[in-house]
């Protein structure tokens, strides 16, 4: 009988230290390997490039899955200023060259390194229904409408007092046009998007806003009446990086994305011009 319960503690005690050396070989062992933390790039970018930068997020992301890109959409004008006063952008993609020169002389992005990446064109819009029965450019000057632009410190906005200025100098138009349309003008918004919208919803009988602007989304919203290649204005976009930023080599990953066959491709997809 002694010798019985000395060969079960034996066992147990076999059995405890057992377990006490595998929990020290498991707590000494290596820990399982762990991805490494993904680069943050924040994107500032004209509003304008909202839908065609989603699809290059994406696309990027793709060839470069270390980085994850976050966008800010805004008027170009308020992104230049953000950006002038220390805002943590990474890229800053602009609507015009003008506020690209804005980022330049606040000492935060290299002039030498500013490239255009894409261009784009202006087209007048008018709710799907027209209750205005507006039939062409010369009906924006017909007393009475609710007319909606981008204010001139937008792109865009602009962009669109060089149209009228170049419409009142022609003929089919007269030199009272700019005036009798701007008279017209019920809201100046501060990015293009907003006049798109309020034009969309009915909340006005026309505006005008870039050709890119008129995706799937809103295609069915808005009717189209395209402005003259005479009367109208290119809009150049200019990207850049942000030269005191920890991440400038993504930023100048993603900017040669953008600007490579395959960034380009998915711009002409959304209707740019590229140059």
């Amino acid at each position: 009988m002694p010798n019985g319960i000395d060969k079960n503690n034996r066992l147990l005690l076999r059995f405890f230290l057992a377990m006490i050396i595998g929990a020290s070989l498991s707590a000494c062992a290596a820990p399982p390997p762990t991805a490494p933390a993904k680069i943050s790039l924040t994107v500032f970018a004209a509003a304008s490039l909202a839908d065609v930068f989603a699809e290059m997020k994406t696309a990027f992301e793709q060839t470069q899955p270390n980085i994850a890109v976050t966008f800010s959409f805004a008027g170009s004008q308020q992104l230049a200023q953000q950006i002038g006063e220390g805002a943590p952008a990474d890229v800053f993609a602009s609507a015009n060259a003008a506020q690209m020169s804005a980022a330049v002389r606040s000492g935060r992005v290299n002039e030498a390194d500013s490239r255009i990446f894409a261009k784009n064109r202006l087209v007048a819009i008018t709710p799907s229904a027209n209750p205005s029965a507006i039939n062409g450019l010369a009906d924006l000057a017909k007393p009475g409408l609710k007319v909606v632009l981008a204010d001139k410190s937008v792109p865009v906005g602009q962009y669109t007092l060089d149209f009228l200025q170049k419409a009142s100098a022609a003929e089919a138009f007269g030199l009272n046009y700019a005036s009798a349309v701007q008279k017209n003008v019920v809201s100046y918004e501060q990015d293009v998007k907003a006049v798109l919208s309020k034009v969309a919803l009915g909340e006005a009988d026309a505006g005008v806003v870039y050709a890119t602007d008129l995706v799937e989304s809103a295609a069915g919203k808005v009717r189209r009446i395209d402005i003259p290649a005479a009367l109208n204005t290119v809009a150049v976009y200019p990207i850049a990086i942000v030269k005191d930023r920890p991440n400038t080599a993504a930023a100048q990953q993603f900017v040669a994305f953008v600007t490579s066959p395959d960034g380009q491709r998915i711009l002409q997809k959304y209707g740019f011009l590229v140059p």
